[in-house]
C-alpha cells in the first residue's frame, strides 16, 4: 500500500512507551513535552510499521491489547540502545537503572549512589521500584536488579552479593514488641503476613512444632506495613526493610535464629550490561565496609 511504513522509528517507540508508563495519550504529550496528537501519530505509525495494533483506546486508561504486551519489553530494549548509540556518539552516559521490589540495598543504597557518581563522573544510578517477579528486568523497566530469591532460571544471571540478618516486624502495642529480641518459636501460634510474589517468608522457615498459626498474604510492602501496623499480622522481613521503610505504629526486632536472607543481583545472561563487574564490585565493597 503506497505510504506503508516497514522502519521502526526512536519516537514512534518513545510515544508508545510513555503511553503504557502514563496511562493515557493526554498524560503522555504531558510527559514527553508535546502534543497529543503527535503522540497519537507516532503510535499510529508504530502499529503500522508492525502490522498491528497495540494499544486499546476507548476506555479513561488506554491498556494493551495481546499483540501490545508482547512487543513492550522488545519496544523498551530497542528504544533504550537507541538512545544509548546517541548517548555514544555524543560521549555521553545515561542512568544505570537498577530495579528492587523493596528495601534496595538498604543503609547501603545511597552510599553507594554516591561512590559510584564519584567513580564514574556523568554516570548515576537509578533506582526504579517494581513489583514485578524480577523487579523490573521482565517489564524492561530496569537495567540489572536487587532481588533477595534466586531467581533459579537459566536465561538469568546471578551474583550473589551478601547475607542480611532477619527482623520481625510487630505492632508497637503487640506484646513481642517489649522485647529487645526474638527467636523463630515466638511466631508459633501467630498470624504472619508475607508477600507472596517477590517476598521471602516461607512455612518452611519453621520446624512443623513452631508453625505459626496461619499465613496472611498481602500485596506489596505498603499493604505489609498496613496490615502490621493494625495488627492483623506480623511479619519477618530482611533488616534492611527496618532501615529503608518507617511507619507508624510498626517496629522492628531482631530474630535471633532466622536463617541469613541472601541478596542476588540479577540480568540477562544473554545481554550483560558493560558496567556489570564495576557495579558489582563496588555493591560487595561497600556491603564488607559497612559490616
Amino acid at each position: 500500500m503506497a505510504g506503508d511504513r516497514s522502519e521502526l522509528s526512536l519516537r514512534d517507540l518513545r510515544s508508545f512507551l510513555a503511553v503504557v508508563d502514563e496511562g493515557t495519550f493526554t498524560d503522555a504529550a504531558i510527559a514527553l513535552g508535546t502534543t497529543q496528537a503527535s503522540v497519537s501519530r507516532h503510535v499510529a505509525a508504530l502499529e503500522q510499521a508492525l502490522g498491528a495494533r497495540l494499544l486499546v483506546r476507548g476506555g479513561r486508561v488506554v491498556t494493551l491489547t495481546v499483540a501490545g504486551r508482547r512487543v513492550l519489553r522488545h519496544a523498551r530494549t530497542m528504544h533504550d540502545e537507541g538512545e544509548a548509540i546517541r548517548r555514544a556518539a555524543r560521549d555521553e552516559q545515561g542512568p544505570i537503572r537498577i530495579g528492587y521490589a523493596w528495601a534496595a540495598l538498604g543503609a547501603h543504597t545511597a552510599p553507594v549512589q554516591r561512590r559510584w557518581a564519584e567513580l564514574h563522573p556523568g554516570s548515576e544510578l537509578v533506582f526504579v521500584n517494581s513489583t514485578g517477579r524480577f523487579s523490573g528486568l521482565n517489564e524492561g523497566l530496569a537495567d540489572v536488579a536487587v532481588v533477595r530469591r534466586d531467581p533459579g532460571m537459566a536465561q538469568i544471571g546471578t551474583a550473589l552479593l551478601g547475607h542480611e540478618s532477619r527482623v520481625a516486624a510487630l505492632p508497637r502495642e503487640h506484646p513481642l514488641a517489649r522485647r529487645r529480641s526474638l527467636r523463630m518459636a515466638d511466631f508459633a501460634g501467630r498470624t504472619v503476613a508475607v508477600e507472596a510474589l517477590t517476598g521471602t517468608t516461607r512455612e518452611e522457615l519453621w520446624s512443623p512444632e513452631k508453625y505459626p498459626a496461619g499465613f496472611r498474604t498481602v500485596s506489596g510492602t505498603d499493604e505489609w506495613l498496613t496490615e502490621t501496623a493494625a495488627g492483623q499480622g506480623i511479619g519477618l522481613t530482611s533488616q534492611a526493610t527496618a532501615v529503608q521503610y518507617s511507619r507508624l505504629g510498626v517496629v522492628f526486632r531482631r530474630v535471633r535464629d532466622a536463617p541469613p536472607l541472601p541478596v542476588w543481583l540479577i540480568w540477562w545472561r544473554d545481554d550483560p550490561p558493560w558496567y556489570l563487574d564495576a557495579l558489582r564490585g563496588l555493591i560487595q565493597e561497600e556491603l564488607d565496609r559497612e559490616g
